[in-house]
């Protein structure tokens, strides 16, 4: 079994690597596997953090295996790996951003509004209140998903010590 790069949160045991299931996933909808798809799938599987395309674009255009990828190539095949299981994609303020989702355990996020700060966190009170409500609905929950947005201490510091200087 391969097992996901040790995060903040830690990992989840998981039987096939990215790149194995990426293919695996592409085989099943007829697709080929690509160079540029590999250097993708590599390149978000080698770190976990907050990214949108056009961030990845530019990080793979610095790469020799995926500086032929092109933008269209990028955008499919990170609608694609959401579909395999991969990545999540969250919509925060209008803009698209992923996270390397496979291997990692459930875990949720702190939005702040003020400098777009993705803050990740794990909870069991959440995974208790989840498990508490699907119970009163007979229904089985499989995960969630949580996004808590606000002002992170240093905006709130940065917006209180701007409104004195206004008084002043």
């Amino acid at each position: 079994m391969a097992t996901a790069t040790e995060f903040a949160l830690g990992t989840v045991r998981v039987a096939l690597t990215p790149r194995e299931r990426f293919a695996e996933f592409l085989k099943t909808r007829g697709k080929r596997v690509t160079r540029q798809r590999q250097a993708i799938v590599d390149h978000v599987a080698s770190r976990h953090e907050h990214f949108d395309a056009e961030q990845l674009l530019a990080d793979l255009r610095g790469t020799p295996a995926g500086a032929g990828a092109s933008r269209p190539t990028v955008y499919r095949t990170l609608a694609e790996m959401v579909d395999a299981g991969l990545l999540r994609k969250m919509v925060l303020d209008g803009r698209a951003i992923y996270e390397h989702d496979y291997g990692y355990p459930q875990h949720d996020h702190l939005y702040c509004t003020g400098c777009r700060r993705l803050i990740e966190f794990s909870s069991a009170e959440v995974a208790e209140i989840r498990d508490a409500v699907a119970a009163r609905h007979r229904f089985r929950a499989e995960s969630h998903r949580l996004i808590v947005t606000g002002l992170c201490l240093e905006c709130r510091s940065s917006r209180s010590r701007s409104r004195l200087q206004d008084r002043v």
